[in-house]
Parts: C-alpha cells; sequence; structure tokens
C-alpha cells in the first residue's frame, strides 16, 4: 500500500472513532425530563439549607421577620427588618434591612442559579447570583456560598445595627 492509502486509511478510521465516540455521548446525555428532575431534587435541597440558615439567623437579631418565597422569580426565603431612627433634632426615620435568597426557576438553558440579595439600613450590601450548569452541579459549593454570604450579612449587620 503506497502512503496515499494508508493515510486515507488513517484518517478513516479516526473519523469512525470519533463518530463512535459523539453516538456513545449522546447516548449519555440527560433528556430534557431528567434536566428538570435534578433542577427539582438540587432546588429543593437549597431551599431547606436557605430556610434553616435564615431562620437560625433571625434568631441571633431579634426583630426580623422571617418569609417563605414562592413566586415566578424563584423558590427561596427572606429575612425582613424595619427599624426607626430616632435622631435629636431630626425627623425619625425608617431604615431597612432584608437578606433574601432564592433559587431561580427551571429554564432551557439547563442550570441552577442561586440569587442573593442584601440590604442593611437602607443601603445595599450585595445583589449576587452564583449559578452551575445542571449536569456539573455541585449542591456542597452552593451551600458553602450560602453560608459565606450569609456569614457576611451577619457580620455588617452587627457592625451597622
Amino acid at each position: 500500500m503506497d502512503f496515499e492509502k494508508r493515510l486515507q486509511n488513517a484518517i478513516n478510521k479516526g473519523r469512525a472513532a470519533k463518530d463512535e465516540e459523539i453516538r456513545q455521548e449522546v447516548g449519555k446525555k440527560l433528556t430534557e425530563e431528567e434536566f428538570r428532575n435534578l433542577h427539582l431534587k438540587y432546588r429543593l435541597e437549597l431551599t431547606e439549607h436557605i430556610d434553616s440558615c435564615l431562620r437560625k439567623l433571625s434568631d441571633h437579631f431579634p426583630g426580623f421577620q422571617f418569609n417563605t418565597v414562592m413566586g415566578e422569580e424563584g423558590w427561596g426565603s427572606k429575612i425582613t427588618r424595619d427599624d426607626v431612627s430616632l435622631n435629636t433634632g431630626q425627623k425619625a426615620q425608617t431604615l431597612y434591612s432584608r437578606l433574601q435568597m432564592i433559587v431561580r426557576p427551571f429554564t432551557e438553558t439547563h442550570i441552577v442559579e442561586l440569587v442573593a440579595k442584601a440590604t442593611i439600613r437602607n443601603k445595599e450590601i450585595f445583589n449576587r447570583s452564583h449559578y452551575q450548569f445542571i449536569a456539573e452541579a455541585d449542591m456542597q459549593s452552593f451551600q458553602d456560598l450560602m453560608d459565606l454570604w450569609i456569614l457576611e450579612f451577619a457580620e455588617q449587620f452587627s457592625y451597622q445595627g
């Protein structure tokens, strides 16, 4: 066999191997329903963690009201608090504080997205989001990040409050 024929055989063999690999990958890919089910499982796990942490946080700071959030924007929880500032010679001022964490609904992008918004005494402290692809999602990293954000809020609230 001359070099040209061997080269063509090698190319064809490589393409056939690649085609087989692609066929196997397609078989491994998750269906849309499997993505929805995984998102639901992850959402439940994350919202339970959010509920638990925000309830504990509100126990440490009297005056915070705990609420569950369920709606078009997602599922999760929030804590809110209204304070009144009475300074000598000035009008009374209402000071609003909140921490809200939600998991966004399932979308065709196949991601799990966590959104957190924090306000302390009428000043926005952070407005963040974090996402991971459903097929690659790591719930422990989500929970660690939630803990970090909640601890940051607690530290700043105790400093400013």
